[in-house]
Order: C-alpha cells, then structure tokens, then sequence
C-alpha cells in the first residue's frame, strides 16, 4: 500500500497524509467473525478512570483474529484482504478447504487468491505458519507466540518483523525490531513474513478531530498545570517542569524504567534491547 496526500482545500486537508486503501475490500466484516463492542471511556467497573486520555471514537466492531494457527495441513484460500479498526495491520480472510472462514493477520505481498497453510512443517511462503524449531535461520516471520497454543504475541503491529538467527539448547533464537535477542520455543508457532502496512507510522493525520475519531481525547501538558494538579505545575513565566520528570502521581517517567528484574522471562533474553544504544 502507498501513501497518499490531499490538496489542501482547508486547514484540516493541508497536511494530512493517509495510507492508500482503495484496494482493501470496500464491504464489512463477515457477521460470523465479528462481534459489538462496548466503549469503556477509559473506565473501569466501578466508573472509576484508570486509563486516562480515551473518550469517544467511530463506533466499531471486533473482527476474531486467529492468532493461533493451529488448523494444521489444510490450505486455506485469501478471500480478501480487509481494514481491521482494532489494529494497525490490515487482516486477511481465510476460506478453508472444509469451507470454514477465518481472519489472520495479513503479511506484506500476500494477496486474494493466494493459498496459505499451517503445520509443523510448510513452505517459507508469506502466510504460512509453523513451528519455529522448523523455520530455516534467517527467515523473516511475524505472529509469534511465547508458550505454545496461547497465540501470537509477538510482531502484530504494522510493519513489524522478527529474524530467526539461530538455534541453542533445543530453543530458537530470535532477534527483534528493538535490538533484544531472546530464546523461544522451538514448537512456538510463527508466520513467515512481515505484518502488512509498513507505511502505518508515515501517516499525517492533518488535525486534532482526525485522533478523536479514534477515541484519544487530548492530555494538558502537566507543566500547563497548577502546582496542585500536577508535580510539574506552577512556577512564574514557562517553566520545564524540573529535572526529573514524574507522572501526575509522583513516579518517575520518561526513560524510568519500569521491568522487573526478577521477572522469570529475563532468563530467556541473550540481548537487552538497551545496549544496542549503548554502541
């Protein structure tokens, strides 16, 4: 998919930017595969705000994603490739030998028409799934799971991809888009290629109205604020708000950071992600 810019007919359309999506399916999604869904407001059951900043948005439905790929040895058919409003990444719909439809997600240079298929063993075909312990190194693939059967986690996002640079201990060992190499499952499951919409993060929305479709209402600086609203507040004139910034609550933000050193997964990670910025 290209880019594609408006003239500028008004403020809004001066410097707005969109990805081309004329040649998604122009219809919904199919009634079977999709489900209302229920605006929070950034609120939980209590009524309370526990996620700032979310308020309104375009009405939308869930489109069920299979993340697992666990209908193994069965080609299944590319429908059509459909937007997906709960993601960045474009979906595509599977239409199974036994006739049974499914969305996954859409990786780059795969098209309608084309036949994908999932397995301990496949093809290094865009759309294909299998086990990563049988994934040749090098390979590009994207929808990986941490634990077997529990879904992808990994590489959803546009444009997103992850290597496969080697194998140790009976493990795979993968690198990300942030530099961390870390050990995996060999019978993880994982789609070869990369997620589709790469040109999602060159998008220029072109006006505030454009983000508020999308349910983000806007944030007051906390240096804007007044010192009992917010630790960066008050001061005389324009202030930065001090040397070390902090959520409105008092802890640290913005480079702080926050993982747990004793999680049990930092045992599977050979490379942090920090020392790639450290060269």
């Amino acid at each position: 998919m290209a880019l594609k810019s408006a003239n500028p007919t008004s403020p809004g359309r001066r410097g707005l930017i969109l990805v081309d999506r004329s040649d998604l399916w122009k219809g919904g999604p199919v009634k079977s595969l999709a489900v209302g869904m229920t605006k929070s407001g950034g609120r939980n059951s209590q009524g309370h705000i526990t996620a700032r900043g979310i308020g309104g948005g375009h009405k939308q439905k869930y489109r069920m994603v299979d993340f697992k790929r666990r209908k193994w040895d069965m080609t299944a058919t590319v429908e059509r490739i459909e937007y997906d409003p709960n993601r960045s990444a474009f979906i595509a719909l599977l239409k199974y030998e036994d006739g049974e439809l499914a969305y996954i997600i859409a990786p780059q240079r795969l098209g309608v028409g084309d036949s994908v298929v999932a397995g301990r063993k496949t093809d290094v075909k865009p759309g294909n799934a299998m086990e990563l312990g049988q994934v040749p190194v090098g390979t590009i693939v994207h929808n990986i799971e941490m634990k077997p059967g529990k879904g992808g986690q990994i590489a959803r996002a546009a444009g997103t991809y992850v290597q496969v640079v080697g194998r140790d201990r009976g493990m795979v060992i993968v690198r990300l888009n942030s530099g961390e190499q870390r050990y995996i499952r060999s019978d993880c499951m994982g789609s070869v290629g990369a997620v589709s919409n790469p040109d999602n993060q060159n998008q220029n929305f072109g006006k505030a109205g454009r983000t508020r479709w999308k349910g983000k209402r806007p944030l007051t600086r906390g240096v804007a604020k007044n010192p009992v609203d917010h630790p960066h507040g008050g001061g005389e004139g324009k202030t930065s708000g001090g040397r070390h910034p902090v959520t409105p609550w008092g802890k640290p933000t913005k480079g702080h950071r926050t993982r747990n050193p004793k999680a049990l997964s930092n045992a599977m990670i050979i490379r942090s992600r920090h020392k790639k910025k450290k060269r």
